[in-house]
C-alpha cells in the first residue's frame, strides 16, 4: 500500500487522534488504550478507539466518500435499530465516530446462515422503501447516482477506454467480448427502460451489503458501511449480495439458498409491485444491476492514482464477464470464464 496515503502519513494520524479524543470526552468518556488501526485502504481507513464505555471506530474516506458521514447519521435517526450508532461527524474530512456495530455476519458461527440474511434483507429493503421518497435529500449529500437512465450511456463510455478493460490480461475483457457488449448495447438500454417501467422507485442502494458489513447487535440486524452507496435501483442489491453469500458459503448459483434470499428480500416489495412484475423486474435488475456494479468500480478506479489503480481495475471487466455470462442470482467468477 503506497505510503503517500493520508491515513499513513504522522501529522494526519496526530490530527485523527486529536479529533477522536475530543469527541471520546466530549462523549462524557475516557481512552482505554491503544487506538489501533486495522483497515487501511485507498479509499477509506478504520480505527479501532477503545473507551470506558466500549468500543468505538473512527473511519476517514477520500473526499469522494465524505457523503457517508452525511448519509449515515440521517439513516441511524430515522432507523436507529437498523445501522450503527453515530457518535460524531466532521464531513467535511469525511471523519465520522460510532459506536460498535456488534458481531459481523461473518464472525457468527451458529449454522444458520440463510436464517440471518433472511431477517437482513426485508429490513434493508424496508429502509431503501423508506429512503425513496428521500432521493433529493440524499441527492444533495452527492450520493453517487447511477440511474437506470444513465447506465447504457456510461457503458458506452467504459467500452472505449481500454485502460479499464485489460484486454491482454485473463483477468480482463478481450476485443470479441468487448464487441459483444457493443453490440447488445441498445438491447441493454431496452432492459433498463423496461425496468424503469415496471414502478418500483429508485432510491438508495448500499452497493456492498456483504456478511462483513451486516451485523448482529444483541437480537438486532443492522447494516454498516454505506461507502459505496449509491441511488438506483434499488434491486441492484442483491447482485453483490447474493454473489458474495454463493461463493463464501458453497452454495449452487440459483439454488434454494440463493432462491430464499432473494424472495426474503423481495417480500417488502410486493406492496408495491404486482407479483407478475416484481418477478421480471428482479430478473431485469440481475443484468442490469450486474453493469451497474462494474461502472461503480470504473468511477472508483479513475480517481485513484495509477499505482493503486492496477491493484483494483480488474474490478470493471470483471463484472462485464459476469453480465455476459448471463448466469442465476448468486453466480461469480471461478476462473472458467
Amino acid at each position: 500500500m503506497s505510503s503517500s496515503l493520508p491515513w499513513l502519513e504522522a501529522n494526519w494520524r496526530r490530527q485523527a487522534l486529536d479529533w477522536i479524543t475530543d469527541q471520546v470526552n466530549g462523549a462524557g468518556t475516557r481512552l482505554a488504550g491503544e487506538v489501533e488501526q486495522p483497515h487501511i485502504q485507498w479509499w477509506s481507513t478504520a480505527m479501532r478507539v477503545p473507551t470506558r464505555d466500549g468500543v468505538l471506530w473512527f473511519k476517514a474516506a477520500q473526499p469522494g466518500g465524505a457523503f457517508e458521514s452525511r448519509l449515515t447519521p440521517l439513516i441511524a435517526g430515522l432507523w436507529p435499530d437498523r445501522t450503527v450508532e453515530v457518535v460524531a461527524t466532521l464531513p467535511e474530512r469525511a471523519w465520522m465516530l460510532t459506536r460498535d456495530a456488534g458481531t459481523r455476519l461473518r464472525d457468527v458461527q451458529d449454522g444458520r446462515v440463510v436464517e440471518h440474511w433472511e431477517a437482513v434483507l426485508p429490513r434493508y429493503a424496508e429502509v431503501q422503501m423508506g429512503m425513496a421518497g428521500r432521493v433529493g435529500e440524499i441527492d444533495r449529500m452527492d450520493v453517487p447516482a447511477l440511474r437506470l437512465a444513465e447506465l447504457p450511456s456510461m457503458l458506452d463510455v467504459v467500452l472505449l477506454e481500454p485502460e479499464y478493460l485489460l484486454p491482454e490480461q485473463p483477468v480482463g475483457l478481450d476485443d470479441e467480448r468487448r464487441e459483444r457488449l457493443t453490440v447488445d448495447l441498445p438491447a441493454f438500454q431496452e432492459r433498463c427502460q423496461r425496468l424503469a417501467e415496471l414502478g418500483i422507485p429508485e432510491t438508495l442502494q448500499h452497493d456492498d451489503l456483504h456478511d462483513g458489513n451486516a451485523f448482529l447487535r444483541g437480537t438486532d440486524h443492522v447494516v454498516f458501511d454505506w461507502g459505496d452507496a449509491c441511488i438506483t435501483h434499488p434491486f441492484h442489491t442483491l447482485v453483490v449480495t447474493l454473489r458474495s453469500l454463493a461463493y463464501r458459503n458453497g452454495w449452487e448459483p440459483g439454488g434454494s439458498e440463493v432462491t430464499r434470499l432473494r424472495d426474503a428480500y423481495l417480500e417488502p416489495w410486493r406492496t408495491l409491485v404486482a407479483h407478475q412484475d416484481l418477478v421480471e423486474a428482479a430478473e431485469l435488475a440481475r443484468q442490469t444491476g450486474t453493469i451497474q456494479r462494474a461502472m461503480a468500480w470504473s468511477r472508483v478506479v479513475m480517481q485513484m492514482p495509477a499505482a493503486i489503480r492496477a491493484e483494483h481495475v480488474d474490478a470493471v471487466p470483471y463484472g462485464l464477464r459476469l453480465y455476459l455470462l448471463d448466469g442465476p442470482w448468486g453466480t461469480w467468477d471461478d476462473g472458467s470464464f
